[in-house]
């Protein structure tokens, strides 16, 4: 994402999903979610005719979400030397079951290789959790979050990465 109107988007578009859907964050007037991270995001996008309909936040440095809900992350890590986390994976409702999820990731897995990371993180919605799986990423450690909104902690290492790409 480069452009102002595809950074508002964005933000719409995590209310829609973690608000309104998700009841992770809190309600407010302009029914939009920014990341407390945006400034140091970079976000991959999928957009067609300048509506944004998926998007996953991407973020390298301390402290990571995970950090916040896991003491001792690196405990449940394989070895590595950089890693990555994705944040906020969400695809508008009328387009999901289709290859925009698995496009977005691809292309994060994409960026993560060309980077030299060989390892992310995510939070995945318990509710998607068999999608996460399918597309390489193995859960660790316990759920995270809150009642209505439990999240699975996963990761997906170099390996994973590697052939997400290759099926792609």
């Amino acid at each position: 994402a480069s452009e102002p109107s595809e950074f508002e988007q964005i933000h719409e578009l995590n209310y829609q999903t973690f608000v309104d859907e998700i009841p992770q964050h809190q309600r407010n007037e302009n029914q939009k979610l920014i990341d407390k991270y945006h400034k140091e995001n970079t976000y991959v996008i999928c957009v067609r005719d300048k509506e944004v309909l998926g998007m996953i936040a991407l973020r390298d440095k301390r402290p990571l979400s995970l950090d916040d809900k896991l003491e001792n992350l690196e405990s449940y890590l394989p070895p590595f030397k950089s890693r990555l986390e994705y944040r906020f994976p969400a695809v508008k409702k009328k387009h999901r079951n289709t290859a925009i999820f698995t496009g977005i990731m691809t292309k994060s897995c994409d960026l993560a290789l060309k980077g030299d990371y060989d390892v992310a993180v995510i939070s995945g919605t318990t509710l998607q959790t068999r999608l996460y799986k399918q597309l390489g990423f193995k859960p660790f450690g316990p759920l995270v979050g809150k009642q209505d909104a439990l999240y699975q902690p996963m990761y997906i290492d170099l390996a994973g990465a590697i052939e997400l790409k290759n099926q792609s």
